[in-house]
C-alpha cells in the first residue's frame, strides 16, 4: 500500500469511527480513538457484509458504510459488556 492508500483508509477510518461515536453516545474519542473505531468497525462490517453476501459498494463510500456499520456493531457490544 502506498502513502496515498494509507492516507485515505486512515481518513475513513476516522470519519467512520467519529460518525459511530455520535450515533451511539453524541460524540467521538479523540483522533487516535476515531481512526482505530472507524479501522476495527471496517474489519467487523466487512466480514459481516460478506458473510450476509452484500456488498456496501466500491469506493470510498463503501468502505464508510462498512466502517460505519462495523463500528456502531462495535460500540453497542462494548456497551452490552459494560453493562455487565
Amino acid at each position: 500500500m502506498d502513502a496515498y492508500g494509507l492516507l485515505v483508509l486512515l481518513v475513513i477510518g476516522a470519519l467512520a469511527g467519529w460518525l459511530a461515536g455520535n450515533i451511539m453516545r453524541g460524540g467521538g474519542f479523540g483522533v487516535l480513538g476515531n481512526i482505530a473505531m472507524g479501522l476495527l468497525g471496517s474489519i467487523v462490517g466487512g466480514f459481516i457484509f460478506n458473510w450476509l453476501g452484500v456488498s456496501p459498494g466500491g469506493g470510498w463510500i463503501g468502505l464508510l458504510i462498512a466502517g460505519l456499520v462495523g463500528a456502531v456493531i462495535l460500540l453497542f457490544v462494548i456497551s452490552l459488556i459494560k453493562r455487565a
